[in-house]
């Protein structure tokens, strides 16, 4: 896919910081939506619209968000930051309260590794 080797291409040299992250992010984007994908293939063309620019916004939102000496954003923020700097629209849905863990409570019961044996 075009996009992806074009965000590839701005990770070269790049050691997991915060805009190799971010490319690994919006591989993820791609890899589900193919419109966004074109979207970005053009945008990333564009110096102002670089890793290292998103990064930028990212980080803006992280020191607005800082406790002490930390300052994050969570995975959502970061998607949502991305897609309004791209221009992807969209967004990310989280799940109602009720759907979020659909696991049956296990408090209080205690599990015998014997009772497998």
């Amino acid at each position: 896919m075009q996009a992806i080797a074009a965000i590839e291409k701005q990770q070269e040299g790049r050691k997991r910081d915060a805009a190799w992250m971010i490319g690994e992010q919006l591989k993820d984007i791609c890899r589900r939506e193919s419109h966004s994908a074109a979207i970005l293939l053009e945008d990333l063309q564009n110096k102002q619209m670089a890793l290292v620019e998103a990064e930028k916004k990212i980080s803006e939102r992280a020191r607005q968000n800082r406790q002490g000496h930390c300052g994050c954003v969570t995975p959502w923020e970061a998607e949502e930051i991305l897609r309004d700097f791209y221009g992807l629209g969209g967004g990310v849905e989280e799940l109602p309260a009720e759907e979020e863990d659909q696991r049956p409570a296990q408090e209080g019961k205690i599990l015998d590794l014997a009772d497998f044996l």
